[in-house]
């Protein structure tokens, strides 16, 4: 028997594979990576690393609204750069996403991302 409760955002980019945008375990959201891709068109948006970094998180916080929570619940970042030059840019942009205390994060490069998306991001949220 599984603790999994899946959450099913219609707002962000549909799952391409056997995974689900999130899961539930308990008061602990794990949201699925989410890359810069825009859910009306299924395709990966044009623009730098900051363009790509503000797209991933509006379909986090799409799935994130899904189950009831916002950005504001997010208790850690998981980042993957297909180019750690890409570093301070996607930074900067992820500055504007969260108000201190800010999420614990990780941030590592990788070889590359689905679509050659250039950033794709996850996260735990966690309701009060």
């Amino acid at each position: 028997m599984t603790n999994r409760q899946p959450v099913s955002a219609p707002d962000a980019p549909k799952a391409i594979g056997p995974y689900s945008q999130a899961v539930w375990n308990g008061s602990a959201l794990f949201c699925s990576g989410q890359t810069p891709i825009d859910p009306s068109t299924g395709l990966l948006i044009t623009g730098d690393v900051a363009a790509q970094t503000h797209r991933v998180f509006d379909n986090l916080a799409a799935v994130l609204a899904a189950a009831g929570l916002s950005l504001a619940d997010v208790i850690k970042c998981n980042v993957y750069l297909t180019d750690m030059a890409d570093f301070a840019a996607m930074n900067g942009a992820y500055a504007t996403r969260f108000d201190a205390p800010y999420p614990a994060r990780t941030t590592v490069a990788v070889a590359g991302l689905p679509l050659n998306a250039r950033v794709e991001i996850e996260c735990v949220a966690r309701r009060a």
